[in-house]
């Protein structure tokens, strides 16, 4: 369901094919505990994503919050659109359900 450890191709930026790759790209870092809960609510709600550790990659960072421009982590991606962070990942559970990113 996820990938573990650092990634360094992100799928966003033609790295790899985005077709093989799930709907959710969930940049986070080590010990961020809104980036625990954007994982855990992920897994609750099956749906499948990628991880990339942006602690070991500053280079992708300063390029995924540049084209988002968001700078805080957790930064979750869906079809290639910002979700935003947990909060707002959160309020999408809410709203409407995350079925639509399966």
């Amino acid at each position: 369901m996820q990938a573990s450890g650092s990634a360094r191709i992100c799928p966003l930026y033609g790295g790899a094919d985005i077709n093989d790759s799930p709907k959710v790209q969930l940049y986070t870092t080590r010990f961020c505990g809104y980036c625990v809960a954007a994982k855990r609510l992920l897994q609750e709600r099956e749906v499948p994503y990628r991880e990339f550790d942006l602690a070991e990659d500053a280079a992708l960072r300063n390029e995924v919050s540049g084209r988002f421009g968001w700078t805080t982590v957790p930064i979750i991606v869906g079809d290639g659109a910002l979700i935003g962070g947990f909060t707002e990942l959160a309020a999408l559970d809410r709203d409407q359900g995350l079925d639509h990113l399966k």
